[in-house]
C-alpha cells in the first residue's frame, strides 16, 4: 500500500513539475519578448503568439492525460475525448483572430474613432 502511494506522490510531482516548466518558459518568453519570435509573422500572427498557443494547448492535453487518466485508456477513447476538443481549440482560435483582425482593421482604416 505505501508503494502505491509513493507512486502516485511521484507522479503528482512530474505533473506539478512539467506543468510549472512549461507555464514558466510562457512567462519568461511573455516578459522577454525576443525580436526574433515578435516580430515574425505566420498567417497574420507572430511566432510569439503561436508558441504561446501551442504551449496552452500541451498544458490543456497534458492536464487531461494526467487528471482525468487518460493515459491508462484504449487509444480510441482517448481519441475521442481529445481531438474534438483539439478542433474546438483550433476552430476558437481562428474565429477569434479572424474576427480581432477585421475589427482592427475596420477602426484602423476608418474615420471612426477607437470608443473603447
Amino acid at each position: 500500500m505505501a508503494h502505491s502511494h509513493e507512486s502516485n506522490t511521484k507522479r503528482i510531482w512530474v505533473v506539478f513539475g512539467l506543468l510549472s516548466v512549461i507555464t514558466i518558459v510562457e512567462v519568461i518568453f511573455g516578459i522577454i519578448k525576443p525580436d526574433a519570435l515578435y516580430r515574425t509573422d505566420l498567417f497574420g500572427l507572430n511566432l510569439l503568439n503561436w508558441l504561446f498557443i501551442i504551449l496552452t494547448v500541451v498544458k490543456a492535453y497534458y492536464i487531461m492525460w494526467a487528471f482525468m487518466h487518460l493515459e491508462g485508456e484504449k487509444g480510441s477513447l482517448r481519441w475521442s475525448i481529445v481531438a474534438p476538443l483539439v478542433f474546438l481549440i483550433i476552430y476558437l482560435v481562428f474565429i477569434l483572430l479572424l474576427e480581432g483582425n477585421y475589427v482592427f482593421e475596420v477602426f484602423h482604416d476608418s474615420p471612426y474613432k477607437w470608443l473603447f
